[in-house]
């Protein structure tokens, strides 16, 4: 089998697999960069693995959704799907969801397609914005992985499998933290302690006002007339 022909189905078998599972975050861009520098770092090569490693992670979040799909009865009470249920069709969801796709280590994007297929959201749109992330998000890694982490591993004497491996456990431990979070609780704590309590200052004057009439009622001679009363003979 040709080199090249080998590394499309590695690259896009094995970012499939490590992105099919929630929360499971294993590393398949540096097995990507291996396969890489075995067949050789032109900037061809270069681009079909960023390009196939994309698009067999963004197939693996379909597969994330629909999983979602089959199972909304079970996860729709859990209130961060209904959070993402009710943000799904705005605009802002999408740029949450590109950032998300788009970070490295977190998995916040398996979260948003949870929620999202949960929700019944459209995954072709879904889909589109989280390949171009993919795409950014796989040359940049692959990129720094053939640069500087090549030289810490030699230097180091870590294989690319070990680090791998300490990810996996690493991701899919804070993956379910997270998950087990009330985003909203939290979203709402964040926001209140961030702006307080401003004063209601129409509140404020209205109450004000109240203190100076009671208090120029108290002061007023008897037999004065007050607003609204006829003074007796």
């Amino acid at each position: 089998m040709d080199p090249l022909v080998w590394t499309i189905l590695f690259v896009l078998i094995v970012s499939f697999l490590s992105n099919v599972s929630p929360f499971f975050g294993a590393s398949y861009t540096l097995l990507a960069t291996l396969q890489l520098t075995l067949i050789g770092p032109s900037p061809f090569n270069f681009l079909v693995v960023v390009v196939v490693s994309a698009v067999g992670a963004t197939l693996a979040k379909t597969v994330i959704y629909f999983g979602a799909f089959e199972l909304k009865g079970i996860i729709g009470k859990n209130k961060n799907v209904q959070l993402i249920g009710r943000n799904s069709t705005k605009r802002k969801f999408y740029v949450a969801l590109f950032v998300a796709a788009l970070l490295p280590v977190l998995p916040l994007d398996d979260f948003m397609y949870i929620g999202a297929g949960a929700s019944a959201a459209s995954i072709g749109l879904m889909a589109s914005v989280t390949l171009l992330a993919k795409i950014l998000k796989s040359g940049f890694e692959i990129a720094i992985e053939l640069t500087i982490l090549k030289g810490l591993f030699s230097t180091f004497g870590f294989s690319r499998l070990d680090v791998t491996i300490v990810l996996i456990a690493v991701f899919l431990v804070i993956g379910i933290l997270i998950y087990q979070v009330d985003w909203e609780k939290t979203y709402r704590k964040i926001r209140s302690r961030g702006k307080g309590a401003p004063p209601n200052a129409s509140s404020a004057l209205g109450s004000e006002r109240s203190v100076i009439v009671s208090g120029l009622g108290r002061l007023s001679p008897a037999g004065v007339a007050q607003p609204g009363q006829r003074r007796e003979a």
